[in-house]
């Protein structure tokens, strides 16, 4: 089993997805769910071009995320 890191966005089409590991890996749909099972299938068919040595690499690596609060005059 193997971890990669979603961004999900919202916008008014739906939703666009992408795994930052991934370069290029990315899907888009109308729901969350649609999205997110999309996105599995699109990191699945990725992952399996990816040796050995590539797929350490990606598991080694940590995306984080957070939220920051600025001011808005």
């Amino acid at each position: 089993m193997m971890k990669v890191s979603a961004v999900i966005e919202r916008d008014e089409h739906g939703y666009f997805a992408y795994c930052p590991e991934l370069k290029g890996c990315q899907t888009q749909g109308a729901t969350l769910d649609e999205t997110l099972a999309r996105l599995r299938e699109a990191v699945d068919l990725y992952v399996e071009t990816l040796s050995a040595e590539e797929r350490a690499s990606i598991s080694t690596r940590d995306v984080l995320t957070t939220t920051i609060d600025v001011r808005v005059a």
